[in-house]
């Protein structure tokens, strides 16, 4: 019996003591500051904030110097002598209707609302990316100590088999299966091994370090209620998801866009006025006024306006299909970090300790030859199996957390 207790102490201690801890908070301020990722959509944004200028500006004008010659092709030839031959300038201006470039400035700017809300996505995906992979190698730490503290009962276990099977108490096969469980556990030791280092490649990569720089282990899962409830998630969704306003933004760009293509039933025009100096006679001055006809509106510019409707119809559905499926994954998500938080505490408080109990009791049991090391080692592996899904069902909790921060713009893990 008190073999199997200290057994027992080993299987329910508590998590090593840790040092060099990495803060979440630490790596999300370096990415957020150092991601070539939000950096570049960033540029993306400044750059579509130079537009709406150049757009609303009139075009440039033309200068055409040039000559008219009589008798001789080159410049000056009958200048003075003969009335159609001078030397002059002309300045040109195109100017389009009135309210066209208005038009035309105003769907640049909701272009440029549209990519800071693209921005902004960008960073809660950075966020979310690299929250998620430090949870995933949470997670793998936790799940290596629970492996590293079972391994510890298992070789003591697989001892006082063999002790057992020294004097004729336990089968040669007995010694084999609990040989057999810790290369089970070493296996899957391996393979979270090789998730620790994936993870932290991962973050290394969205916070733009070396490849291969060091990073120390992320802060241990703790258990903890929903932050929020349902309906508030809803609420912050619709005030803060930049999915949900760059897709308003475009729903705007296109009323602005249909505006302006009716506006092209109205023709554009352009202002010409010339000086030429026609030698000793008097100089002769020119003004014109050029107007583009839409002549072919019903082929053209009536076309452009119908693209523009079907422009805008398609904006409004792609809002009403983003804003239902918000909902649905905000819901998703939120079930699943409820259902986790459940499963946490029942894994906590009731199923562990019982698994543990049970163990106990068996253990026990096995060292008086009054149970057979079987049930021992089930008893054994449900409940490495149960520590296990606790740690897993956390993780479970911080992802769906993760994931609802991405689509709420709410912080709910900080």
């Amino acid at each position: 019996m008190g073999r199997a207790l200290v057994l027992l102490t080993i299987l329910a201690s508590g998590l090593w003591a840790q040092t060099d801890l990495t803060e979440l908070k630490d790596l999300l301020a370096e990415a957020l500051s150092n991601s070539p990722e939000i950096a570049a959509a960033q540029k993306r944004y400044e750059a579509s904030r130079q537009r709406p200028s150049q757009i609303s500006t009139l075009p440039d004008p033309m200068f055409s110097p040039g000559y008219n010659s009589s008798g001789r092709p080159w410049p000056g030839a009958g200048l003075g002598t003969d009335v159609t031959s001078n030397i002059g300038v002309m300045v040109s201006q195109e100017i389009p209707f009135p309210g066209k470039r208005k038009l035309a400035g105003d769907m640049a700017v909701k272009e440029a609302e549209a990519e800071w809300q693209q921005y902004q996505q960008t960073k809660l995906g950075v966020v979310f990316r690299i929250e998620q992979a430090y949870f995933r190698r949470a997670y793998a730490f936790a799940a290596v100590d629970v492996l590293g503290r079972n391994l510890d009962l298992l070789h003591r276990f697989l001892k006082i088999t063999e002790d057992r099977y020294s004097v004729g108490k336990a089968a040669q096969q007995d010694v084999f299966k609990a040989q057999t469980q810790i290369a089970i556990l070493e296996t899957k030791r391996l393979q979270l091994e090789r998730e620790k280092r994936a993870r932290a490649a991962e973050i290394n990569s969205l916070v733009n370090r070396a490849p291969g720089s060091p990073l120390g282990r992320p802060a241990d899962l703790v258990a903890k209620d929903l932050p929020v409830g349902l309906q508030d998630l809803y609420v912050s969704a619709r005030a803060n998801s930049p999915m949900l306003h760059r897709d308003e933004k475009m729903i705007q760009r296109a009323e602005v866009a249909v505006n302006l293509a009716r506006k092209e039933y109205y023709p554009d025009f352009t202002l010409n006025g010339g000086y030429y100096n026609m030698g000793g006679m008097p100089p002769m001055y020119m003004f014109r006024a050029d107007f583009k006809i839409p002549l072919y509106y019903f082929r053209k510019q009536r076309a452009a306006v119908t693209e523009q409707s079907q422009n805008l119809a398609q904006s409004r559905k792609t809002y009403e299909a983003t804003n239902q499926d918000l909902h649905f994954r905000i819901q998703d998500e939120y079930l699943m970090a409820e259902t986790a938080s459940q499963l946490v505490k029942l894994y906590d408080k009731a199923v562990i300790p019982q698994a543990s109990l049970a163990l106990e009791s068996s253990l026990s049991s096995y060292e008086t030859g009054s149970i057979d090391f079987l049930s021992v080692l089930m008893n054994y592996t449900t409940v490495v199996d149960y520590q296990m899904n606790y740690y897993e069902e956390l993780q479970n909790f911080y992802l769906a957390l993760v994931r609802l921060e991405e689509m709420t713009g709410r912080p709910l893990v900080q």
